[in-house]
Order: C-alpha cells, then structure tokens, then sequence
C-alpha cells in the first residue's frame, strides 16, 4: 500500500515544490540502468488516477443542443449491479427504482407474482442470499442501508447537517457552482471575464478574493488556507493527495467521488471534452474543475487544527481503507433491487411480447401489401407510432417507415446571414457535411435580389431584439422600451396572458418576414453529382427502399411545440441533436427530388417511379398536426397526391389526439376541432408546465419489417426502425442500426431511467424553480446549487403519479442470430450494453416466439406465466 502521507501535521508542513528524499545515485545496483525519477514516477500515477476518475463521467448537451444521455453511459464496462454499489458507496446516488416505487407496482398489480418468480428464477445467486417471494416483499418496506464512503469536507465539517450554517458540502458546491457559471456564460452576462488561464487559475483568482466565504462557511480564518493555494492544476492536485494520504488505490474512486458532488458542471465539462474529442482536439476543464473540488478538501485541513480534525482525518483513513469491501457489501444488498427491476421489465415485456406475436400469427399482415400510392418516413421516436398507426388505418394505401430522425445526413446547419454552424445529427457523431440556407424560388433558380431582401430584414430584425434585450436589462427599462420599440409588444405581453391557437414558431425563420419564410430552403452545399449519387443511394438503402418506392415518399421529421420552456429541446429530436427535424427532411427531400440525381439512380439500377417525388413533412408532437414544407416547388401530380392525402393526416391526427387526451387531463370526447383548440392554446401557453408527455415510457426498440409491428397496439411506448435483413445480405445495414440507433435508444431509455429512480441528482427538479445559466448551459432549481442535469419531475410525474416507469430497453431485432451476434463480437461497447445488463436483446425467432441473448447463448423467450 503506497499513500503520500499519513498525518495531518506532517502533511501540513509538506509543499508541492519539496524534492523528496532519493538515493543520490539513480542508477540499479543489479543492473547498471538509470532508475525512473520517483518524483516523475509519482506524478504519473497521479495524472492516471485523475484521468481514471475523469473519465467516468458522462456528458451534458446544452439546453439549445439537449440530446438524452444515459449519466452512466462511461460505466457501462460494469454491470448494471457494479455500477449501482458504486454510485451509491461513492455518490449517494441510486440507480435501481427507489422500492417505494417498485412497491407501489407490487401492491397495484403492475407487477404479478409470476413475474416475480421468473425474476428469480434469473439469478441463481438468490438461493445462497436467502431470497425467495416472501423475503423480496418484506424488502420493499425496508431500505437498502448501502454503506457511503465520507469525503475530507464532511469528516471534517462539524456542522453536517447545516443547523447554523450551510453543511460545508452545500457551500463549497455552491461556490463552485457559481464560478462556474460566470467562466463558462458566454451568452447571457454583458460582463465577461478573462478565461486566457482556464478555469482552475479562475476559480483561483476569485476565491482568494472573496471575503465572504469565510462567513458563509463558519471559517474567519479560511485566508490561512487559501495563502497556499498552489499556482496550476497539476501542483494543486498533488497537493491535495499529500494532504489526504489516502492509499494509492483508492485515489481513482476517491477522486470520482468528489466529481460526484458536482455531477452536474463534471458533466458539462465532459461535453466539452466529447465535442473536442469528435473535432480531433482534446479539453482540460473537467482535470480543472476535479482539481478545485480537490483542494476545497485540502484547504479546509489547512483550517482545522487540533485533536478534531486529526480524528476526522483518521476516520477518513479508516473507511477508505475498506473501501472494496463497502463496494462489495453494497453489491450484494442490491440483489434484491435487481431482482425487483427484472420483474417490473417481465411484466412490461409479457404483454409486448403478446402484441407482437398476434401480429406475427395474422397472416393478413404478412401477405404482399399492394403496392403502396404514398410512403411516409418516421423519425422512430415513440411519439411517431400512434400517428403511423391512425395514418395506416386511415389510409390503406399508405405504406409508413421508421427511420433515425437525422435521416442519415450528418450535417451542420447555418442559416442566412449568420455564421452558426448548428449541428442536426446524434452526438455520437461528427458533422460531415454542410446545410446553407438558400433563396430559391418556385422556379427552383436562385434570386438574388430577394436573397439581399431577405438579409437586409433579418438584420433589421435582429438589431431591434438586440435594442430590446438592451434596453430590458435595466431597472424601470421596460416601460420606456416599449415606447421607443413600439406598442406591437404589448400584443405579445397579451398573447402570453391568453394564449392563442398559432402555429409554431420555426427558429429556422427568427427574423424573417412572412413573406421571405417560403422561399428560404436549406440546401446541401457544396457536393458534386457523384458525391450526391452515393449519398442518396445509401440512404435510400437503408430505407429499404432497393425494390419499392410510391410515386410520392413523405419524409417526416417532428418536433414540439411551447412557450416559456427551458428544455424545450428535449422535446424535439435527439437524433437531430435537440432540434426539430425539418431541416434534415428538407434537406434530404431537395436532394432527392433533383432531376440529374433521380436519372443517376435510374443509370444504377435503383427502381424509381417516373413521377417520384419526396416531400418533406414535420409532425408537431405536442398537437400532432403535420405541416409540409416546399410544397410550391413540387409538379403537379405530386402536388395532387399531397392534396388527397390531407384528409387521412386530418383523421389520423384527431385519432392520436383522442388517445392522448386523458393522459393529459382532457376530454377524448371533446369535438375534433375544440379537442384540438385546447391543444394548440396549450402549447402556447406560457404557464403549462408540461406541453406534452415526450417519450416518457419508452420501453422498447424494435428493429423489423412494418409487417411484424404493423395493427399492434404498442401504446407510443416503442420506437420502430424498418429493417429488411432479406435486402442487408452483408449485414452493414444492421451493424449501424445497432450501433447508432440503438445506442441512441439506450440514451433516451436511461435518461427517463435515471430521471425517474434518482430525481434528486440525475434529474433537474422542479421546472417552476428553473433559472437558465449562461444563456444555454443549463439549469439552476433556485438561484444555485449544482448544475442539473436529467429532465424535470414535471417531465416523468403528472402531480399524483409516475408517468414513465423505469424498465430498461428491450430490443427486439429481426435478423438472423449470426449476424447479431457478429455486431456483438465487432462491437465492444454493443457487446457491454448486452452482457452487463444495460439493456435486454431479443430476436424474433424462426417459426414464431421470441429468443433472448445472455451470456453468449440464445434461449427461447417463453410466454404466458413465465414471460
């Protein structure tokens, strides 16, 4: 066992510039070689325990960009148990469903007696813990008791529980927090301050002058410490070790815990470092901030003196040195955690299970449908399959498709007249390619006199919200602003106080006059044919559309539609990075429908019909209405089929909305157009704190033909992605649906997941509370406090109950086992979602049922009371 110091007081006298004590002669006595310098030696294992904890850490995307992230995503090389000990015994952070709610599901039915007992049956390990049925209930009405590992600050902190002033935790987060605030605002204060340093020699600089946090933390003489505050990250970093003299192999889990005390900016700060990393580069701000957290400990020891704090110090020495054995205990108290969400996932996948398997055994689905006169493209957001279902059944003649919701164009988008270059693909992923917006007109030519027009407003437009915002900021600003703007915003301020039945407002058209909007079109730049050809042929690949293709093919993004919501984002797509997905789509559409692209897919043996043409469409998830974009550059026979089509998008609209009325406190009763009314004034109502469900209860993902899903009831809990393994024979097809979209799944699926188990910490808290920081980082729950991150309770709770259940993802797949199990063996981070638990993998197997995927076998899924 290595530590760099053992007592306080020696500690204390110890500084980072000592030079420690070798043999002046730094050769090998055996060998004759120089030896390693053991002050470099130790400084390397230093920046490797830093690095280990560092990288634990999940990233946040910001509120304009919000994509779900699963905040375990960098653990998932442990099992979903490990991890679970590890947040609880490091974090105080629960991954399991808290046992109140997993016995609220047992008392209420939610869970049977015989998912239980196959839940059991599942881990052998039960029988030598001493658990069967009647044991797992009576642990419902106890609490884990999972042991939690202290940290310096609170050994030492004589005042835990805050009873005459903040707990020293609170505030050093806070402080923390705030500073953070200020270095990373690049949008929101007037007042910037220098950053040429980073972000650790910030934080030096502004505590060292801040003469109130003495007082708020109980410490008249905290100067004493903050004298001897090292100079840089790496010195600061060594320093505190010296002072904790922790054994070497605890400094990894010893420095993950202090990152988790301020998950929230740790995950902002790893965003930063995955966008560097997706551009090539590298970024230090999350070694920073994991340095300032680690010294706060560092300063407080200088603080403290005497026989308490050397007790505190011990007592720290004492439960890190059993460390592994905590980790150990708290894994196997959480069996029982583990058993009971294996049973909650049983009962869900039973009545899936039924569903698919009824739609499998009717024959009517898997007869050769007539060819299609429409095929409309979904995102495979759960939000997607009622609207396909009420459009099939509507529109028989109307073939629909789930496709990832970026369409597979991995662009950036810059509209006209600004230099943003906004990302429209997963954040697993790079852009590749660029979206310009472009003034075209219904000749399809571009006109300049109109694209200068159509600048010249915009920048019209965007002075006068700078004037306002300007004027705003002031105390008494508002009344006088509005005189020199003009009255036109009191209509606004009436607006928010009555809402109104608009549409939705397209970001994409901020600051541009209605009479501009229709002819500013996104457009691929900068492409030639061929690169064109190879990028249309791939997609339409993908789509499964080799053989088949309707005269007319909808291409259908979606978004959300409110007022006054900081994570407005999170309710558009998460495969178009938190944006809504019209750009893609119309993008896409334009590409397709060119002239001298669609004659060189016909050269290459593509089956397109002489009068094809692609529409790019938009689903408004929070009034699902659809909304067609480009529709005056369409001929007219394309034009006519959009027209005919309006009737089926009108009926399948109302049907969707009915199902979704009462789950929003409405009237599926109500007549169609005061049904729908209600929802267009709600999504424009500044005061409703949830527009829409989102994909709260996501469940599912499966990977099939539409005839193995098509008429099933699936409750908008699944999200569904076309496949045809009969036209993927190299299985490329597969492997990046199981390494894009599926990932992208699990993301979505553990977000809800944890939002909904751990609300305190992997949530955001109450949406009433929220205040923006820096514009777009994220959000307070108050004015401080740690970022938060997750989405809020009113996104998973509706005031009486859970809205999302936390069951992790199955996957169904249709496709043969080899290749499955060829995507697991390429794929490491495929192969550690499937082996340690983190989601469940089936495949639909030959002559009916299901088989599952553990432990490197394929067993059947069995129905009934073993489901």
């Amino acid at each position: 066992m290595h530590t760099i110091s053992q007592h306080p007081d020696a500690a204390r006298d110890a500084r980072v510039h000592d030079t420690p004590v070798v043999d002046p002669d730094p050769t090998s006595a055996l060998t004759g070689e120089a030896l390693p310098d053991p002050d470099t030696a130790l400084q390397h294992r230093i920046e490797a325990a830093c690095a280990k904890a560092c990288s634990a850490i999940a990233p946040a995307w910001p509120l304009d960009r919000a994509i779900a992230v699963n905040p375990h995503w960098e653990r998932i090389g442990l099992t979903v148990r490990e991890v679970a000990a590890r947040m609880a015994v490091l974090g105080r952070i629960q991954v399991f469903p808290p046992r109140e709610q997993l016995a609220a599901a047992w008392t209420s039915g939610r869970i049977q007696p015989a998912d239980l007992q196959a839940a059991l049956a599942r881990f052998p390990q039960a029988d030598g813990a001493g658990l069967d049925s009647s044991a797992l209930i009576h642990a419902l009405t106890q609490p884990a008791e999972l042991p939690k590992l202290p940290l310096l600050i609170d050994v030492l902190d004589d005042d835990p529980q805050g009873q005459s002033r903040l707990s020293w935790r609170q505030a050093i987060t806070h402080q923390l927090s705030q500073t953070c605030a200020a270095y990373f605002d690049r949008h929101q204060a007037d007042w910037q301050p220098r950053r040429d340093e980073g972000l650790y020699a910030f934080w030096r600089d502004t505590i060292t002058h801040d003469h109130g946090i003495g007082v708020l933390m109980g410490l008249p003489d905290i100067a004493q410490g903050l004298h001897v505050l090292p100079q840089n990250r790496q010195a600061a970093e060594r320093w505190a070790l010296e002072r904790l003299g922790l054994p070497e192999e605890a400094w990894a889990d010893y420095l993950e815990a202090v990152l988790l005390t301020v998950n929230g900016w740790a995950s902002w700060c790893a965003y930063l470092g995955w966008e560097a990393r997706l551009q090539g580069g590298s970024d230090s701000h999350l070694r920073d901030l994991l340095a300032i957290r680690l010294a706060w400990g560092a300063i407080l020891l200088e603080c403290r003196g005497g026989r308490s704090a050397q007790r505190a110090f011990a007592a720290l020495q004492v439960a890190w040195e059993q460390a592994d054995s905590m980790m150990k205990q708290a894994h196997e108290r959480l069996l029982v955690d583990e058993i009971w969400q294996t049973a909650l996932e049983i009962g869900y996948q039973r009545g899936l299970a039924r569903r698919l398997q009824f739609v499998s055994s009717d024959s009517s689905w898997t007869l050769p449908l007539t060819p299609p006169d429409v095929q409309a493209v979904f995102c495979i957001d759960v939000r997607s399959e009622p609207l396909r279902r009420a459009i099939e059944s509507a529109g028989p003649r109307v073939q629909t498709l789930g496709f990832a919701g970026f369409f597979g164009l991995p662009i950036h988008y810059s509209p006209l007249g600004t230099q943003i270059k906004r990302p429209q693909l997963p954040g697993l992923l790079a852009p590749a390619l660029a979206v310009t917006e472009e003034v075209i007109d219904a000749e399809q030519t571009e006109d300049a006199p109109l694209r200068q027009a159509a600048l010249q407003s915009r920048e019209r437009a965007f002075a006068r919200t700078r004037q306002w915002q300007s004027g705003t900021r002031w105390p008494n600003a508002a009344f006088s602003s509005v005189e020199a703007i003009g009255t036109g915003y009191l209509g606004k301020m009436l607006r928010l106080l009555r809402p109104a039945t608009a549409p939705r407002d397209r970001l994409e058209a901020e600051g541009l006059p209605a009479r501009y909007r229709p002819v500013c079109r996104p457009t691929l730049s900068g492409l030639d044919l061929d690169t064109k050809l190879t990028l249309a042929a791939k997609v339409l690949h993908a789509l499964s559309m080799d053989r088949s293709i309707a005269p007319l093919v909808l291409l259908v993004g979606h978004g959300s539609q409110s007022v006054n919501n900081a994570q407005a984002a999170a309710l558009d797509c998460g495969a178009c990075c938190g944006q809504t997905g019209e750009i893609n789509a119309r993008a896409l559409a334009r590409l397709l429908n060119e002239a001298p692209v669609q004659s060189g897919l016909r050269e290459r043996g593509w089956p397109l019909p002489a009068e094809l043409a692609f529409v790019a469409a938009l689903h408004n998830t929070t009034t699902d209405e659809m909304e067609g974009f480009d529709l005056d550059l369409l001929p007219a026979s394309a034009r006519a089929r959009w027209d005919r089509l309006q009737p089926v998008l009108v009926q399948a609209g109302d049907q969707v909305r009915r199902e979704r009325a009462a789950s929003l406190g409405l009237d599926p009763r109500a007549p169609a157009s005061a049904l729908l009314a209600h929802l267009q004034r709600r999504a424009n109502d500044v005061a409703q704190i949830r527009p829409e469900w989102g994909l709260a209860g996501n469940a599912a993902f499966v990977i099939a033909p539409r005839t193995r899903t098509r008429g099933a009831v699936l409750e908008g809990r699944v999200f569904l992605h076309d496949y045809d393994a009969r036209q993927d024979t190299d299985g490329s097809v597969l492997e990046l649906l199981m390494t894009a979209p599926m990932l992208v799944t699990h993301w979505i699926n553990w977000q809800y997941h944890a939002s909904t188990s751990e609300p305190e910490r992997l949530g955001s808290g109450n949406k009433l509370l929220h205040n923006v920081v820096g514009g777009r980082l994220g959000v307070f729950e108050g004015n401080g406090g740690d970022l938060r991150i997750g989405l809020a309770r009113q996104s998973v709770h509706d005031g009486h109950q859970w809205r999302h259940e936390p069951v992790r993802l199955t996957v169904v797949i249709d496709a043969p086992a080899y290749a499955i199990e060829q995507v697991i063996r390429k794929h490491a981070v495929v192969r550690q979602l499937v082996e340690h638990g983190w989601l469940h993998l089936w495949r639909f197997a030959e002559g009916g049922g299901f088989t599952c995927y553990a432990s490197g076998a394929w067993t059947p899924v069995t129905l009934g009371q073993n489901a």
